[in-house]
């Protein structure tokens, strides 16, 4: 897939994997447009990067899509509902997001003549829990039925699992509670789940677009941490001798003891762990 000097739409582009994608695109000699309902994050989007077109809207609304696809060669879809929690309680607003909003996307590929359209998919859509799994391997499906009826246009998809420090990640409730010693509440500490950078998260969409041949899910091989292990490497790292222990809860509505990136592939507890050590170097 060629990705230089084309005219690129990011939706979602706004947001903590968009920026860093952004910002490899335009060094790359690339037209950016990015498509978002967050009009503040727009507006810091475009004092950083003076050159990007930014456009509001919703995904949900085929008239935004429309108009954000206008003569674009191809879409960055990282546009989604991705808290598993609000998922189960906003089941409609996630649907409206993640499947509808992709069908829009999806239709103007045809209807706008475009080269591909790239997406980012979950580890939840392997091992469906609830909702946002659901809506995520819903997103999958449609995909590789559009690739059968339009073979002029390349559509990819990109799945891992959890990425450090994502928006809504855990992590960034936890550091600030450890940092003013108070208690913070854990799911179940056995529980494990495939963790990863930002930066690696990045490098996977480049690798997707180099080598991925179709709109099967571009999965990579990736290390599992526990979440209790998680935990304990940030209270090393950001509560001292403050911290105190935390509050455990147990597993809540769409959310698996173990993940998988793919069906037929390892639970995220038969794969290597990282160590407290590695996982202090990454948080």
């Amino acid at each position: 897939m060629d990705l230089v000097k084309k005219r690129i739409l990011i939706t979602g582009g706004s947001g903590f994997l968009g920026k860093p994608l952004v910002e490899k695109l335009l060094s790359d000699g690339n037209f950016i447009r990015v498509l978002s309902r967050d009009e503040g994050q727009l507006i810091s989007l475009k004092e950083a990067y003076p050159e990007v077109e930014i456009y509001t809207g919703d995904i949900a609304d085929p008239f935004a899509v429309n108009q954000a696809c206008h003569s674009m060669d191809g879409v960055f879809h990282l546009a989604a509902f991705k808290h598993v929690g609000l998922a189960e309680k906003f089941a409609t607003e996630c649907t409206n997001s993640n499947v509808v909003g992709s069908l829009n996307i999806l239709q103007q590929s045809i209807a706008k003549d475009l080269e591909f359209v790239v997406a980012i998919s979950t580890d939840k859509a392997a091992q469906v829990a609830g909702v946002y799994g659901a809506t995520k391997l819903l997103m999958e499906r449609m995909f590789q039925q559009y690739e059968e009826v339009n073979p002029n246009c390349q559509y990819r998809l990109v799945r891992y699992g959890n990425v450090l420090y994502s928006t809504g990640s855990v992590l960034c409730k936890w550091k600030n509670l450890l940092h003013e010693g108070k208690q913070c509440i854990i799911t179940e500490p056995e529980a494990t789940r495939f963790y990863w950078s930002v930066d690696q998260a990045i490098d996977l969409i480049f690798q997707c677009c180099e080598e991925s041949e179709d709109a099967t899910p571009f999965c990579p091989t990736m290390k599992s941490m526990k979440v209790g292990d998680l935990f304990t490497a940030m209270k090393n790292k950001y509560g001292g001798i403050r911290s105190r222990a935390p509050k455990v809860i147990g597993l809540q509505p769409g959310e698996n003891l173990h993940e998988k990136v793919l069906d037929e592939g390892p639970y995220s507890n038969e794969v290597d762990f990282f160590t407290i050590e590695e996982i202090m170097e990454l948080v």
